[in-house]
């Protein structure tokens, strides 16, 4: 299973890496040739997510590595880890783009800064941008399910960050042709909000994930609906959830007939931690402990 993970992260990293690099090329030359500033700086944006995409794929080497003596509940949280450096980068990413937004509207109303119009072929790169991010971040996130990757669904939000910012790159190269540069800085600006307010949700995904924060009440109904359909079960003690990488530990305490035997106790537990771990998919492991109950 770890081994099938980590291959789906590789394989689509290899597959993004390729396509950022592409990406890159041709908005560095079309920014160069075609006379936009615009699209040069989101060839940069795209070179350093090259660098972040290497983060990733060395990632799936350790994070989907097997339980071992040191590591007996696994290397998930190693996912984790990585999908907050991807949410910062993606948090400097956006003051990034924002000073250079501040710096260029700053210019063009106190210093005259005159933007020039880009060549018509500029919005076309834009749109196979458009179209590429897209399509990975649909690729990315269902792949993020598959493996169970909190930095592979990381890197998905990261395709759709690229896909706002290209937005933003388009108004900027059509406003510059229509002779309102000005449209360039202010739609950045806008977009800068979107990308840290991505970046600060992927960090506090990741951060609840490594100090073992709760599953969400939805989850924890859908865990007591489950043992109530056990009709032998008299009480529900007690139940404690922790995140482990994108999944859950569920310990459970259930009150039983205190006459019933060790194995008649033993079985009906164990019929209850199969249900859990079988009709809930983000449970990683469960444990239930069982305490005697005098029936009237």
């Amino acid at each position: 299973m770890k081994a099938k993970e980590a291959k789906i992260i590789k394989q689509n990293t290899i597959l993004t890496i390729i396509a950022n690099a592409f990406l890159a090329l041709i908005k560095l030359l079309g920014g160069i040739i075609g006379n936009s500033s615009v699209l040069i700086t989101d060839a940069i944006n795209s070179l350093s997510d090259i660098a972040t995409n290497l983060v990733v794929f060395v990632s799936a080497r350790f994070s989907k590595n097997e339980k071992d003596k040191t590591h007996p509940y696994g290397h998930d949280n190693f996912d984790s880890m990585i999908s907050i450096f991807l949410g910062v980068a993606l948090i400097i990413t956006a003051f990034e783009v924002g000073k250079n937004a501040v710096v260029k509207l700053y210019d063009m109303i106190f210093n005259n800064l005159v933007v020039d119009s880009p060549a018509y072929y500029t919005i076309i790169i834009v749109f196979i941008t458009l179209v590429i991010k897209e399509l990975l971040y649909r690729k990315t996130k269902k792949d993020a399910k598959k493996a169970a990757s909190q930095a592979l669904l990381a890197q998905a939000w990261d395709h759709r960050s690229d896909t706002i910012t290209s937005i933003g790159a388009l108004i900027g190269i059509i406003g510059a042709m229509l002779g309102f540069g000005y449209l360039d800085p202010i739609a950045s600006l806008f977009i800068v909000f979107f990308i840290l307010r991505l970046g600060f949700i992927i960090v506090k995904t990741g951060v609840s994930q490594v100090v073992d924060e709760s599953a969400s009440d939805e989850q924890v109904e859908q865990i007591k609906t489950i043992i109530r359909n056990h009709k032998e079960v008299i009480t529900i003690d007690e139940i404690k959830t922790r995140q482990f990488g994108v999944r859950y530990y569920v310990d459970i305490e259930i009150s039983l007939n205190q006459n019933l035997s060790l194995e008649e106790a033993h079985n009906i537990s164990e019929k209850i931690h199969d249900d859990i771990e079988d009709s809930l998919s983000d449970v990683l492991h469960c444990m239930i402990h069982v305490n005697p109950c005098k029936c009237e």
